[in-house]
Formats: C-alpha cells, structure tokens, sequence
C-alpha cells in the first residue's frame, strides 16, 4: 500500500520541483517498480542524443546543410562584414558569395568526417545528475553534452575542419578574397584565422542540430521510437 500511495502522489503533483522532491525521496525498490532507475534516465538520454546526432547532425553533412538551414547558416563573423561589404561595392558580389558558402561547405565536410567524434563523445557521458536533466529545460541534456564536451570536441574537430578548408577550396578563396581586399587603397589589412571561426560555428551547428531532436522527443510522442524513450520520457510528462 505505502508503494502504491507513493505512485498516486507523483501523478497528482504537479510542478518539476515537487516531482524532483518525490524521485529523489523514492527507495531503489520503488523507483524500479516504475520501470525507471538512474541507469535506465542515462541510458535514454543517451539514447536521445544518439538519436540527434543520427537524424539532425547527418543533415548538416549533406550539400547546403549548412548553407541553406538557416537555424545554423555559418555567417560572416565581423571582421570579415566590412570585406564582403568593400567587395560588393567595387563589383566583385560573385567572390564575396562564394566566400560565404565555401565556409559552409567546409562545415558540411567535416562534420561528415567528425560525426564518430560526436557518437563516442555522447557515449563518455556519465549522468550523475540525470533525473535533474530529464526533468530540465527542452535542450537540457543537448546543453549538458555541450558543457562537458565542448572544450575536448573543439581540439579534436579543429584539425579535421582545416583539412575541410583545403579539401573543399576555402583557404584559396579566402586568400585570393584577402589579398585582394588587402590592396583596396584605404583599407585596413585583415588576417582572420578561419580554422578557429569556422571550427566554432560549426559545432555549435551540431549541438543546435541535436537539441532540435531533443526537443522533438521531449514534445512528441510520435519521436519516441523505442520502449526506453517511451519509458525515460514518459517521467518527464509528469512534471
């Protein structure tokens, strides 16, 4: 009876910290009882992101799925606003537009060659803190990912997303668009480290990517492919 007195409280109460008290208040036995432990939330969160970085992030990988989403279109960063602007104005609107696109072109080539770096990452995670993150914001597990690997993805993404510049031509068509700018009379000379700008844009693209499926499972039942989706998130309604 007390097991069953306890079920009855969870479903009546309604807002996430008294949920939050009652989870954290509930013995081993009893949360098992439920269907769900602290292994099980790890697992389906995991499971969540996994299933990101498989439906979203692959988009990223195709031809314009950086140039075209304009949830993670990689722009002009500042410095760089004032050279495509000189550009434009002495005639020269074709090179500026493919200076654009060739840094996304190069975000969309490494993410392909970086998605194993993103799936071993979501692997590594360990959820001392899960039914805190299930019972989070819409994007509360994507921003966890982010915190907890960010710093290492960056140094590792960083290299593949230099070869990305040359692979697909970047680096000839920065230079060719610098040096030429550099020349303008009355300009000031500009030297931007494109690897560092676009390493940056274009992981936050793949988290941007991932917390859309996360939202997607967290708002939609229909998302929730499998039995530990169905089950983990379930919880998550309850608050």
């Amino acid at each position: 009876m007390k097991r069953i007195f306890l079920l009855l409280v969870i479903f009546q109460l309604s807002s996430c910290a008294e949920l939050q008290q009652v989870i954290e208040s509930l013995p081993q036995e009893t949360t098992g009882a439920i269907g769900l432990s602290n292994i099980d939330i790890g697992n389906g969160l995991r499971e969540a992101l996994d299933k990101g970085i498989d439906k979203q992030v692959t988009k990223l990988t195709q031809k314009d799925g950086f140039f075209r989403n304009e949830l993670v279109k990689i722009v002009l960063p500042e410095e760089l606003k004032k050279v495509d602007k000189t550009l434009r104005d002495i005639g020269l609107d074709n090179l500026a537009d493919e200076g654009l696109k060739v840094l996304n072109r190069a975000a969309e080539d490494a993410v392909q060659e970086a998605t194993p770096i993103f799936v071993n990452a979501v692997k590594q995670i360990t959820f001392n803190d899960a039914k805190q993150i299930l019972l989070g914001n819409q994007d509360a597990a994507t921003q966890y990912l982010k915190g907890t690997t960010k710093s290492a993805l960056y140094s590792k993404f960083n290299p593949v997303i230099k070869n990305s510049l040359a692979k697909v031509g970047a680096d000839q068509v920065w230079s060719n668009i610098i040096n030429k700018y550099n020349t303008i009379p009355f300009t000031s000379n500009v030297n931007p480290d494109l690897t560092d700008y676009v390493t940056s844009e274009a992981l936050e693209g793949v988290y941007t990517m991932i917390a859309v499926e996360e939202g997607e499972i967290r708002n939609k039942l229909s998302s929730r492919t499998t039995d530990l989706l169905r089950k983990v998130f379930a919880l998550q309604d309850r608050k």
